[in-house]
């Protein structure tokens, strides 16, 4: 059996990259795909989180080693595979498969998800029936050598969390992620972060805040709460940089040069790794609503980028941008030489 990222059959994945600082990517459906953990990880991200993959998919939906949800990035190393279902014999055998197919550095179980179309299936429902979760984690747990953890909601319309996290340590869970929302509250409202401390303060094994981080400022007040880490979503969406800052305390905001440059990068990687579409071409079409945020102060650029089909006109649209800036300093130009 290969363990990734230096790891013996002994050792556990998280303690070790949980003594070094920084930040977790989450996984976040339709954007954590392998361009964007690339560039997470290089970057400094202590890992980084897969979309979720349906453990029924694998095991009885004929899905292969070719499943982009789960295949990694030539070289990945530091990264989770993240799982949802809700029958503790068919996750069981999803860990094999994931863990065959995908060389993961640890597995994750699904327990956020407040999406209407995985309800009975997994994800945020089974805040409503811990004990199953509890029976999944064992059951993971009983399939692999590796570390298994559980990310979860403060519950499904109440908060159970201290509860519910307690019971998946019991069950073996080597880490819990809390994002600070019920599942009711889908994305609205704030984030929870006094309830995310009592859970920390409640259970022996670490536990990562999720919630509302927007950048390496709010990630180390969130530390605070007694968190091991926080988890980054939808604040590390064109900035891969935070992870930067949080790893290495090297907080220089990027230039206009560096943003540009690093679009442009995530372009090619889409291209590459994803290959061509029906058409023959490499679509640029699943990165129409990233490409933007890379360059928020350069609004007139977002009708051009929602627009874009391949990388040559990606290219043209960053093309004022990537041109050398006469002020930019040392730092960003040894950054973006090494992005090429």
């Amino acid at each position: 059996m290969r363990y990734p990222d230096g790891m013996t059959s002994g050792s556990s994945f998280y303690a070790r990259r949980l003594a070094q600082p920084g930040a977790v990517l989450a996984p976040m459906a339709g954007y954590s795909d392998a361009p964007m953990r690339q560039l997470a990880a290089e970057q400094g991200a202590l890992w980084t989180v897969s979309e979720m993959i349906s453990a029924r998919g694998l095991v009885l939906g004929g899905e292969s080693e070719k499943l982009t949800l789960g295949r990694p990035y030539p070289g990945e190393t530091r990264r989770v595979v993240q799982l949802f279902g809700a029958e503790p014999d068919i996750l069981a055998q999803a860990v094999t498969r994931a863990e065959a197919w995908f060389a993961p550095a640890a597995l994750d179980l699904n327990m956020g998800c407040p999406v209407p179309k995985v309800r009975g299936r997994g994800g945020a429902c089974l805040l409503q029936t811990p004990e199953v979760a509890y029976a999944l984690v064992q059951a993971m747990r009983g399939a692999t050598r590796l570390d298994v953890s559980a990310k979860i909601r403060l519950g499904w319309d109440t908060d159970r969390s201290v509860e519910i996290a307690q019971g998946l340590a019991a069950a073996g869970a080597a880490l819990i992620t809390v994002h600070g929302r019920t599942s009711a509250q889908r994305y609205t409202g704030e984030a929870d972060w006094e309830a995310i401390a009592r859970v920390a303060a409640s259970v022996a094994v670490p536990v990562i805040g999720s919630g509302d981080v927007r950048s390496a400022e709010q990630a180390r007040a969130r530390l605070q709460a007694g968190v091991a880490a926080v988890m980054i979503g939808r604040g590390a969406v064109g900035n891969p940089w935070v992870f930067r800052a949080l790893a290495t305390g090297d907080g220089a905001a990027p230039g206009v040069r560096e943003r540009a440059r690093t679009a442009l990068r995530h372009a090619r990687l889409h291209a590459a790794f994803y290959g061509p579409d029906r058409s023959g071409l490499p679509s640029m079409r699943p990165l129409r609503k990233v490409l933007p945020q890379y360059l928020p102060e350069q609004p007139e650029l977002r009708d051009t980028l929602v627009q874009v089909n391949t990388v040559e006109d990606v290219e043209r649209a960053l093309a004022p941008f990537l041109a050398p800036e006469p002020w930019a300093g040392e730092h960003e130009e040894a950054v973006a030489a090494s992005a090429m």
